[in-house]
This record gives structure tokens, sequence and C-alpha cells, in this order.
């Protein structure tokens, strides 16, 4: 007989959306120790709904409400736009980082970059995407 008063374990890609992040990020915690998984009949790894449950109690891991996957987001005002042509340097002071992004003059005018209103640096990989900060 069926128990159901145990939660059934969830795919790698629930438990990833329950907690907010990538499924890549789920097989990282996985690998590293960090999450416990179990494997079903087809080897296919899942995740213990007390699992997510501890992972959602502890302190929020990122510090933007966005939905992009990316794990480094530095919010922080902009210090100066220069535009040349096509493209635009941005620098953003964020916190003690000082971040510099090459986007198009459009993405600039766009979002309304300029000096002095808040900015969130958005970092994956070697790309930096600008986010209006209001």
């Amino acid at each position: 007989m069926l128990d159901r008063t145990m939660p059934r374990p969830m795919t790698m890609g629930e438990a990833a959306q329950a907690l907010g992040v990538s499924v890549d990020t789920v097989r990282r915690w996985d690998r590293a120790g960090k999450i416990t998984t179990v494997r079903d009949e087809r080897n296919r790894r899942l995740v213990e709904a007390s699992e997510v449950q501890r992972l959602s109690a502890s302190p929020q891991r990122h510090a933007t409400e966005s939905t992009l996957s990316a794990r480094n987001h530095f919010p922080g005002v902009i210090r100066s736009v220069e535009i040349a042509g096509v493209m635009a340097l941005v620098e953003i002071e964020a916190g003690p980082h000082r971040i510099t992004a090459a986007i198009t003059r459009d993405a600039v005018e766009e979002l309304g970059l300029r000096a002095g209103m808040p900015a969130t640096a958005t970092v994956k990989a070697t790309s930096v995407m600008v986010q209006r900060g209001d």
C-alpha cells in the first residue's frame, strides 16, 4: 500500500524550481555534498522534500528577484556612461567593486542609464548584463 503521508521525492527540475535556482545549481550542490539526493529505479537523481525544505529555510542566496539564472548580481550605482558610436561603457560601483560593462548604445538609451542612478550588474561567464535598478 502506498504511504501518502510522506511527500514524494522531487525531480531535479522540480527541486530547482522550488528553490529558485537552476538545475545545474542543484546538480553542483549534489556533487559537492550540499544536498542529498536519492536514485529511483531508473537511476534518476531525486531530491527529498525534506531537503528542499531545509534549503528553503537557508538565508536568501541571491540579491535579486530576477528570474535570471546568473549567480552573481552586483547592485550599485552607475558612476559613468560613455557612449561612442553604437557601443557604450557603463561603470557601476557596487560596494567595493567597480564593474565596467560594454553594452550597446541602444541598451543605454532604452534603459535610460545615466550616472548616479541605481543599477545592477549581472555577471555570467564572461558576459556582464546591466539591469536598471528602480
